[in-house]
């Protein structure tokens, strides 16, 4: 049953002012036929402005439906270029766009499914110093970034200028959804994600989908969820999840939702708030120049380690990646996943050059770390880039994953 919400305090002034063409209309017709949605919901839509903050595999299904639905002004902030590994899960985009701005594909792809939408593209990252500056000129925010600090970014954002946040995250075959810094019908303001997350988890527990992997249709549900969400907010029909943690499991088909309440606490608007604006949030999360030199490892280039190959010097090389990932591609190096590197220790050589290589870097600098620091080694060496670097300098036929 559709229960009443608070709709976004559009300008009424606006709103009056708001019509639709017969073409509009047509296209509208499923929408302005349910009662409780109408020709009103429908004006609500088409007055809103809506920022989407990233376009890649939440995205792709929640500008595709936010568009499709008739929400008046859309902006996209994404820097990214789209990626041959992008198309398993980004339906926004095709194969003619591989090496464009994601912003530019996008426009264009949504343009042709609704020419009625404005666009505004924000090709440039999201950050401290021009994140209200983007945020305040929309009514709400739609959250599909992968990465903790602009998460946080997006939240107290949204929370120091008073607007909603439909947050939705992705990993493996597992999603997350709810509706941030929401105000109800009595004026009651619900939680934001610093209550159902005070602090980041550490530096590399939590891999990131290029790492971890994704499922290719679990984007598509949880950001055809999150479009449903913003629907919800801004015409005030039906129950918005403010308030509530919606868990989905792909894998097992099980769902759960799980209350969330107000942290008084809260550095930013709990009892006695601490933080009155935007702060250096890869700081906040861990990610600082001296944690990287923290983590800083001798390294080689590809380019290097072919010529030590093509000059026959003797060195060993070992990757540190699962063996599944072996199978998709590999240099012909001696597989030991990160995992097993202490339990098959005796295999890596101490009189000679070893290189470490994994798909990006990321594990073979913590393999190397763990074997310097536990087993004393001197001669291990980080393969700059990974895999992914090797097939785009050294041997362009391998796939990149």
């Amino acid at each position: 049953m559709w229960l009443a919400a608070c709709a976004l305090k559009l300008n009424k002034r606006h709103m009056k002012n708001i019509t639709f063409s017969k073409e509009e209309l047509e296209r509208y017709s499923r929408h302005l036929i349910i009662p409780e949605f109408n020709i009103e919901g429908q004006r609500k839509l088409k007055a809103a402005k809506v920022l989407v903050v990233g376009s890649g595999g939440l995205g792709s299904p929640l500008l595709l439906y936010l568009t499709a639905a008739g929400v008046g002004t859309i902006g996209i902030v994404d820097f990214d270029v789209v990626d041959d590994s992008n198309l398993q899960r980004q339906v926004l985009f095709s194969v003619k766009d591989v090496g464009r701005p994601k912003v530019e594909a996008a426009k264009e792809r949504l343009q042709g499914l609704n020419p009625h939408i404005k666009f505004n593209l924000h090709n440039e990252p999201l950050t401290s110093h021009n994140a209200l500056d983007i945020v305040k000129d929309y009514d709400l925010v739609a959250d599909g970034t992968d990465n903790f600090p602009t998460r946080y970014l997006v939240n107290d954002a949204c929370v120091l200028l008073g607007k909603t946040n439909v947050y939705a995250s992705i990993f493996r075959f597992e999603g997350q959804l709810s509706v941030f810094n929401y105000t109800d019908k009595d004026g009651k303001l619900g939680p934001n994600y610093r209550d159902l997350y005070p602090t980041p988890p550490p530096p590399g527990l939590v891999p990131s989908c290029a790492e971890g992997g994704v499922i290719g249709v679990l984007p598509g549900i949880l950001g055809s969820l999150q479009a449903n969400e913003v629907i919800k907010v801004i015409t005030g029909v039906g129950d918005p999840l403010s308030g509530r943690l919606f868990l989905y499991d792909a894998a097992s088909f099980t769902t759960r939702t799980l209350k969330i309440y107000r942290d008084e606490n809260n550095p930013i608007n709990g009892k006695n708030p601490t933080q009155t604006e935007l702060i250096d949030y890869q700081q906040f999360c861990g990610i600082t120049p001296d944690a990287k030199e923290e983590k800083q490892v001798k390294s080689v280039t590809v380019k290097e380690l072919q010529q030590l190959l093509d000059d026959k010097e003797e060195v060993q090389v070992i990757d540190v990646r699962e063996g599944y990932e072996y199978e998709i591609v590999n240099i012909n190096a001696e597989l030991i996943p990160l995992g097993q590197i202490e339990a098959q220790v005796d295999k890596i050589a101490s009189d000679k050059k070893v290189v470490v290589h994994c798909r990006s870097g990321k594990r073979s600098t913590d393999a190397i770390e763990l074997l310097e620091k536990k087993y004393g080694f001197t001669n291990l060496y980080n393969l700059e880039g990974g895999i992914l670097a090797w097939a785009d300098e050294i041997d362009t036929s391998l796939p990149k994953y």
